[in-house]
């Protein structure tokens, strides 16, 4: 089945219907659910309106999709309506580093600011929506709109906080540690969606997260398959509910003892 006019077909998946939708009667930023999350509280309709005149057109973006790479001069900064991206860089050596991943309403991008040049590639990692805002016509609003300042500047601490949390993790030397503090993470990251924080439909493989916390692809399938045995978490390929959340939490910050590995039957 497919979408659109035409000259214009492209397959009828719900994200691509999505997006034709919004082709066909553009969603504006007001009527975004997102809207919370990207913009500060105190904004008004004036200047909400002027922000939706500088928001490019939402295109649809897929797995694998690079949204921009390394060396690119920064033209812009993003925002995902749906889907989820990550950021990596590939070392001396070939090897792939993940440096972050990015879930709806948060900005992707800002690792551009201090040299105008990106320092990392930005990859969709399932189907995806993105909104993109060029720095210029950003940079013109913000010195007229004081609170689009404030929640920029907001936004690029966030980024600071989960940069810091990313330290934090790769300092801890149990893999269970890590694997709580990303899963905690996670979390509390769907909550602020208004989603179900304890159901992680995880759109990046196990390579990614390895990647991320600095393990290997063993050690991350290990560290859950012994969660789950100690009750903590429950796995279905991708999908991971958390059934002891307040364990899941205080292995995050270090206040719960190492799970000691269960004996499996025979």
């Amino acid at each position: 089945m497919f979408c659109g006019p035409e000259q214009d077909w492209f397959p009828c998946t719900p994200v691509f219907a999505y997006a034709w939708g919004m082709k066909a009667n553009r969603v504006k930023c007001s009527e975004c659910a997102l809207h919370p999350l990207c913009l500060p509280a105190s904004v008004s309709v004036e200047e909400i309106e002027r922000l939706e005149e500088i928001v490019l057109q939402r295109r649809p973006m897929q797995r694998g999709e690079r949204l921009y790479n390394a060396g690119e001069p920064q033209r812009a900064v993003f925002v995902a309506s749906q889907g989820s991206f990550k950021t990596s860089v590939v070392n001396e050596g070939g090897e792939e580093q993940t440096l972050a991943f990015f879930m709806p309403g948060e900005l992707i991008g800002l690792d551009g600011l201090a040299a105008g040049i990106h320092r990392c590639d930005a990859v969709a990692l399932e189907p995806s929506l993105v909104c993109e805002v060029p720095m210029g016509s950003l940079e013109r609003l913000s010195q007229r709109m004081p609170g689009l300042q404030w929640q920029l500047l907001r936004n690029i601490g966030k980024s600071m906080t989960q940069d810091q949390e990313h330290l934090e993790m790769m300092g801890r030397k149990q893999a269970q540690d890590r694997l709580a503090m990303f899963l905690h993470g996670l979390s509390e990251r769907q909550r602020a969606l208004n989603r179900p924080a304890d159901v992680l439909l995880l759109s990046m493989g196990r390579a990614d997260i390895a990647s991320f916390l600095g393990l290997v692809i063993e050690t991350v399938s290990r560290g859950l398959g012994q969660m789950q045995d100690n009750g903590l978490i429950s796995v279905h390929g991708r999908e991971i509910r958390i059934l002891k959340p307040d364990v899941i939490e205080a292995m995050a910050h270090g206040e719960h003892e190492p799970l000691a590995p269960l004996k499996r039957r025979a």
